[in-house]
């Protein structure tokens, strides 16, 4: 059921998501300061391609600076990517059959809110396995 949900997610809002994210880490790399971002959105674009079946956890080696981090990325991108994120899940949630991929949405706003110090972990792996 996961592959099917995956698919359909991929063809209506997936691959849609991932170009975005995807835009938005290659141009965190043209300034070097802002790389750590960049590698979020990397990270981000693929559970965005794929996201049934995966889940973010925090990660507990994450430090101080990922806290600043965070909060520089909350200025700047994550409230607006969030509110992108809450309207298309409603807008999903409107269907029956959308409730899926409304809930997907729902699920990648921690991510895209503060994307510093997370990781994104299979459903069923081990707490130590990570991207």
């Amino acid at each position: 059921m996961r592959t099917v949900l995956n698919v359909i997610w991929l063809v209506f809002s997936g691959i849609w998501m991932a170009i975005g994210y995807a835009v938005a880490g290659l141009i965190c790399f043209i300034p070097i300061v802002t790389i750590p971002w960049g590698l979020a959105c990397f990270r981000i674009a693929r559970y965005s391609l794929w996201p049934f079946g995966y889940r973010v956890t925090d990660r507990p080696s994450a430090g101080v600076f990922s806290g600043i981090g965070n909060v520089i990325w909350l200025i700047v991108a994550g409230i607006w990517i969030t509110i992108g994120h809450i309207t298309a899940g409603i807008a999903f949630c409107l269907t029956i059959i959308g409730i899926p991929f409304g809930i997907a949405h729902f699920k990648m706003i921690p991510v895209s809110l503060m994307p510093l110090g997370r990781e994104i972990v299979p459903t069923d792996a081990n707490p130590g396995y990570h991207w």
